[in-house]
C-alpha cells in the first residue's frame, strides 16, 4: 500500500493541475499507480484524467480526484464502445458522454475551484485526454485492446460479439427474437458482415483453432460470470441459436444490458428501449400550477397526481391494463413499455395520499421545490434513487416555471432601473443583478449575491435599495463586519447620497444610545450595524425589516456560533447575502447560509445530511438535487467569464479598512503621547527629525506590533491588518487566483509570507532589496507559470517597477506609500499590456488613525494632500503646526477598536 499526496484544482482559467504540495492523501493500489497519475497530471490534465479513468482506488477519493475519475471512466468507457477502433488508429475520435455536458456538469461534486467548471471546460478536458490517448496508443506497440488491458484487466473493447433483440410481430404468444452473431469480415464497401454466433464453432474447429474461439467467446463468458440470464443461455447452448422469446424473458435480457456492454459485448434492441432510461409510464406530479394567494416562503402550491406515458395521462383502460402486467413489459398505444405493477402501485399509493394531504391548501413553497429537485423523499418511496429512477417525476406548473425561469435567467426580466437617484452607470450584468435582486424581494424570497471580488455587489445592494425608497417607504438592516462600515458609508455617499444611512455601533453612538431604539429610525432607509453589536441589541432583533441583508456572510458559515443565532431570529420580508466565495462548493457552509436566506429549503439539520450521505454514497444523479435546489437563490459571475466582461480588464480599487489591535491601539496612543510631549521641546531641523522618526512608528505600529517591537513574534491576532489580510487571502485562495502583495518594509516580507503560506496551504515567493538581482527573473517566470506559487511578497522599493507579474489578478499594498504615483507603479506589475484578468486592488487602512486621514486627503484630491504628498515623502508633513499635526495623528480609540 502507498500513500501518494496529490491535491487536484481546477483553476480560473478552466484548467486542471496537481498542488505542488498538496496535504490530500490518496490510497492507490499500487505505489507505480500513483506515481503514474502524478506523472500523467504533470504532463497534462487529458493524461491524467485518462489514467485515473483506469486506475483502481483503494480509499475514498477527494472529490475533485473522484469527479476526475469518474470523467476518465466515462472516457475509458466510450473508447471501449467505438466500433472499428482499431482501424482509427492513430486518429481515434471517442465521443463525448451521451447523456451531454450540462448533465454531468450538474452532477460534479462540490471541489476546489468547481466555480470554474462549464459545458466548455468538461469538453476541453475530453480533447485533451483525446489527445494523450493518441499520444500514448502512437507510442504503444500492440492492439488498442492490448494497451486497454496493461492499464486495467477490466478495461476490454467491445467488438465481435454482438447480442441482438427484435420484435417478432407475428407471434403474439412469443413477440420477441434473440440471434448472437460476431463480425465474421469487412465487406468490400467497409461494412461489417455479421454471421450467428453457432459458425465460429464450425468456423473454429480444431485443436489449432482453439486459442482463437477462446479469444472470440471471451466477452460472452465474462457476461456469463456477472450475469445468470447469459449464463443459462451458455449452459445449454442456447447462445448459439436463434430463439423465440415471451415479453418476460425480453424484459430480463433488457435489465440487463449494463452487464453485457461492460462485458465487451455489442447489443442491439429497438429504437423504442433508450439504454438507461427505457420507456416508461410515470407518476407525474406538477407543483405550483396557479399563483399563491400570498407570496414568500410562507406561499402554499396547489399539487396535482397523474399517471403519464410520453407526457400523456393514461385512460383508465390503460392504467388498469398496465396494473394488470406480469412480465415487465406491457404493449400500450403500438409500442412495448416497461411496466413494474407493483412498484407503479406503490408509487402512485404514495403521491395519491400526498395529494390528499394538502388537498386543502397546497404543499409549502419550499417543500414543492425540494419534491421538484428530487431532494424529497417519501415514506416507502425512495424517488431519484436508482431502484426508483424514472418511476416518478416532480414537474413545475405554469405559474412556478415563470418563477423558476425568472430566477435561473435574470437576463429576461422587466428592467429595474433606480434613475438618476443612483450617481453610477451599472454595467450591463450588474443590470441582470438589480433585476435579479428586485425580483426576488417582490417575491419575498432569500437570494445569495455571489459574484466575484470586485464586479460590485456593493452597488446592485445599492441600486435595490434606491428602487424600494422610490416604490414605497421601507427600512432595511445592513449587517457587516466592523471594518467594512467605513466602506458602505463610502460607497453609499459616493453612488446615493440621498439615502437615509443610520450606523447604529458603539463607533457612532454611545453605549446607553445604541441600546434604545432611535426615535428617527422610522425615517431612515437603511441601518447599518455590526455582527458583533446585533446580539447585543435588543431592539434590532425584534424589529421586522424591509430587507435584512448580510456582508461577508461566510461569517454566518458556523451555525451554532452565537452572530449566527442571533441573525436568523431577525426577520426580514426578503433577506440576501452578499459573499464572494462559491458557496455551492463548501457543503459544510451552505447548509447554514441557507438556514439564513430560505429556511427550510435545505430541511433540518438530520433530512440536509441525509440528502449529503446519499449523494456522496454514489447516487445516479450524483449532487444534481443539491444544485437544483440552490442554483435559483445564488448569482454568481465571474471575472474570467467573457459573458460579463468582454472588453479589456479593469482596474478595480477598493479600501480595505482595518481595525487595531487592543496591543496596537495602546501602542499608538503611547506614541502619540510621546510626539506630544517631544514636541513640546524640539525645534528646527530636530523637530523634522522627531516628527520623520515618529511617523514611521506610526504606520510599523499599523502593520503589526512585532514590527515596532522588533520581538520576532508576529503573532495573527495581534494586527488588525493581519486579520484583514486573512480573510481575503482565503477569498483568492478558494478561487485559486494569485496576488501580489507590497509593503515598504523589507522586514515585513517575511512575516507576511510565512502567514499567507498558511492560508494559501503552499509557499509563495518574496522578493526585496535582499533578493540577488541574478534570481528575480526565475522568482518571476515561476510565479507566471499557471501552476506556480500562489502569491508574492514584494518590498516596494525592489518590486514595485521593472516586472511583469501579469499572472496575479489582486494587488495587495499591506502599507501605504502615501503617494499615489508610487502606488500605481507597483500596482502596473500586474495591471498592464498582457494581462488578460480583471484586476482587484486593496488598499490596507487602519481606521481612526493617521492611515485613514491620509487616505481621505488622497481621496478628496484637495490642494492640502497635493502639497503635503505631492513631492513623493513625508517631508511636507514636518512643516505643519503642533495642532495641525497632533490632529492628524491622534488617535479615534472607538473607531480604530470597533470590535477587535
Amino acid at each position: 500500500m502507498s500513500t501518494a499526496a496529490l491535491g487536484l484544482a481546477l483553476s480560473p482559467r478552466g484548467t486542471l493541475h496537481l498542488d505542488d504540495d498538496a496535504s490530500i492523501a490518496v490510497s492507490f493500489a499500487s505505489a507505480a499507480a500513483a506515481r503514474r497519475i502524478a506523472t500523467a497530471f504533470a504532463d497534462g490534465a487529458g493524461a491524467g484524467i485518462l489514467h485515473l479513468g483506469a486506475v483502481e482506488v483503494d480509499t475514498e477519493l477527494p472529490p475533485a480526484f473522484a469527479f476526475c475519475r469518474d470523467l476518465g471512466k466515462r472516457f475509458v468507457t466510450e473508447l471501449c464502445h467505438l466500433p472499428g477502433v482499431e482501424a482509427q488508429r492513430p486518429d481515434v475520435e471517442v465521443p463525448p458522454p451521451p447523456e451531454g455536458w450540462d448533465e454531468v456538469l450538474a452532477a460534479a461534486p462540490p471541489m476546489r475551484g468547481a466555480e470554474y467548471l462549464s459545458a466548455e471546460t468538461l469538453a476541453a478536458l475530453w480533447g485533451q485526454a483525446q489527445v494523450a490517448l493518441r499520444v500514448e496508443l502512437a507510442a504503444f506497440d500492440g492492439t488498442v485492446e492490448a494497451y486497454l488491458h496493461r492499464a486495467n484487466v477490466l478495461w476490454n473493447v467491445v467488438g465481435r460479439v454482438h447480442f441482438h433483440l427484435g420484435e417478432n410481430k407475428r407471434d403474439p404468444e412469443l413477440p420477441f427474437a434473440f440471434v448472437a452473431t460476431y463480425t465474421a469480415r469487412v465487406s468490400a464497401a467497409a461494412r461489417a458482415q455479421h454471421v450467428p454466433l453457432g459458425q465460429a464453432l464450425r468456423e473454429y474447429a480444431g485443436a489449432q483453432n482453439r486459442q482463437a474461439l477462446l479469444s472470440l467467446l471471451a466477452p460472452v463468458e465474462r457476461a456469463a460470470a456477472q450475469s445468470p440470464f447469459v449464463k443459462g443461455l451458455v449452459d445449454r447452448g442456447e447462445v448459439y441459436h436463434p430463439l423465440a422469446w415471451t415479453p418476460e424473458q425480453a424484459h430480463g435480457f433488457l435489465r440487463e444490458i449494463p452487464l453485457f456492454e461492460s462485458a465487451g459485448l455489442v447489443v442491439r434492441v429497438p429504437d423504442w428501449w433508450k439504454g438507461r432510461r427505457p420507456p416508461r409510464p410515470e407518476v407525474r406530479v406538477t407543483v405550483g400550477g396557479a399563483a399563491p394567494s400570498q407570496l414568500g416562503t410562507e406561499a402554499l402550491l396547489d399539487f396535482s397526481v397523474a399517471l403519464t406515458l410520453d407526457g400523456e395521462p393514461l385512460t383508465a383502460a390503460e392504467t388498469k391494463q398496465l396494473l394488470a402486467a406480469t412480465s415487465g413489459l406491457a404493449f400500450i398505444r403500438g409500442k412495448w413499455i416497461e411496466a413494474n405493477a407493483g412498484k407503479i402501485a406503490q408509487v402512485l399509493k404514495h403521491w395519491r395520499a400526498l395529494e390528499k394531504d394538502h388537498a386543502e391548501g397546497g404543499v409549502s413553497f419550499f417543500e414543492g421545490l425540494r419534491l421538484l429537485a428530487g431532494a424529497e423523499r417519501g415514506e416507502g418511496v425512495a424517488v431519484g434513487e436508482s431502484d426508483d429512477d424514472g418511476w416518478a417525476h416532480v414537474t413545475a406548473g405554469a405559474w412556478l416555471s415563470r418563477v423558476l425561469d425568472g430566477l435561473r435567467g435574470p437576463e429576461a426580466l422587466a428592467e429595474a432601473d433606480p434613475g438618476p437617484a443612483l450617481r453610477a452607470d451599472l454595467r450591463p450584468y450588474q443590470k441582470i443583478g438589480v433585476r435579479w435582486l428586485h425580483f426576488l424581494q417582490s417575491l419575498g424570497l432569500g437570494g445569495c449575491l455571489a459574484d466575484d471580488m470586485g464586479l460590485g455587489k456593493t452597488v446592485q445592494i445599492i441600486a435595490l435599495l434606491l428602487l424600494m425608497r422610490r416604490s414605497k417607504k421601507a427600512t432595511s438592516l445592513l449587517v457587516v463586519p466592523a471594518s467594512l462600515i467605513g466602506n458602505w458609508r463610502s460607497e453609499i455617499a459616493r453612488f446615493a447620497p440621498d439615502l437615509r444611512v443610520l450606523v447604529a455601533h458603539g463607533s457612532e453612538m454611545a453605549a446607553e444610545t445604541l441600546a434604545r431604539p432611535p426615535e428617527r429610525i422610522r425615517d431612515q432607509d437603511l441601518i447599518i450595524t455590526t455582527y458583533g453589536t446585533l446580539p447585543r441589541i435588543a431592539w434590532m432583533r425584534e424589529r421586522a425589516w424591509d430587507l435584512l441583508i448580510i456582508d461577508e456572510a461566510q461569517a454566518i458559515k458556523n451555525p451554532d456560533a452565537k452572530q449566527t443565532r442571533a441573525l436568523k431570529t431577525v426577520r426580514g420580508r426578503a433577506r440576501f447575502a452578499l459573499t464572494g466565495t462559491p458557496v455551492e462548493n463548501r457543503l459544510g457552509d451552505l447548509w447554514s447560509l441557507f438556514d439564513f436566506l430560505c429556511p427550510g429549503l435545505l430541511g433540518a439539520p438530520r433530512d440536509f445530511g441525509a440528502l449529503v450521505k446519499r449523494m456522496e454514497q454514489g447516487a445516479p444523479d450524483g449532487y444534481a438535487p443539491l444544485r437544483a435546489l440552490v442554483r435559483p437563490y445564488i448569482l454568481r459571475r465571474l471575472k474570467t467569464d467573457k459573458r460579463i466582461i468582454s472588453d479589456l480588464p479593469d482596474k478595480t480599487e477598493m479600501r480595505a479598512l482595518c481595525s487595531l489591535s487592543k496591543k496596537q491601539a495602546v501602542l499608538y496612543q503611547q506614541a502619540v503621547d510621546g510626539l506630544r510631549a517631544d514636541l513640546a521641546q524640539a525645534t528646527g531641523i530636530e523637530r523634522r527629525g522627531i516628527i520623520l522618526a515618529y511617523l514611521m512608528r506610526f504606520k510599523q505600529i499599523c502593520n503589526h506590533p512585532s514590527q515596532w517591537l522588533g520581538d520576532g513574534g508576529y503573532a495573527a491576532g495581534d494586527s488588525g491588518k493581519f486579520a484583514r489580510l486573512g480573510d481575503i487571502a482565503d477569498e483568492i485562495a478558494l478561487r485559486q487566483e494569485k496576488a501580489l502583495v507590497f509593503s515598504q518594509f523589507r522586514e515585513m516580507t517575511l512575516p507576511l509570507s510565512r502567514y499567507l503560506a498558511g492560508i494559501f496551504g503552499r509557499p509563495g515567493l518574496v522578493l526585496s532589496g535582499e533578493t540577488a538581482v541574478g534570481k528575480r527573473k526565475a522568482l518571476v517566470d515561476d510565479f507566471q507559470r499557471e501552476d506556480g506559487p500562489p502569491f508574492f511578497v514584494l518590498s516596494l522599493k525592489a518590486g514595485g517597477t521593472g516586472l511583469n507579474l501579469t499572472a496575479a489578478s489582486h494587488v495587495i499594498h499591506f502599507d501605504r506609500w502615501w503617494n499615489p504615483a508610487v502606488e500605481n507603479q507597483a500596482t502596473d506589475r500586474a495591471f498592464r499590456i498582457g494581462q488578460k484578468r480583471n484586476v482587484v486592488v486593496h488598499k490596507f487602512v487602519c481606521r481612526g488613525t493617521i492611515e485613514e486621514r491620509i487616505d481621505a486627503m488622497i481621496a478628496s484630491k484637495e490642494a492640502m494632500a497635493r502639497e503635503v504628498l505631492g513631492g513623493g515623502s513625508e517631508v511636507a508633513l514636518t512643516e505643519m503646526s503642533n495642532d495641525e499635526l497632533l490632529k492628524l495623528i491622534s488617535l479615534d480609540l472607538k473607531t480604530a477598536l470597533a470590535e477587535a
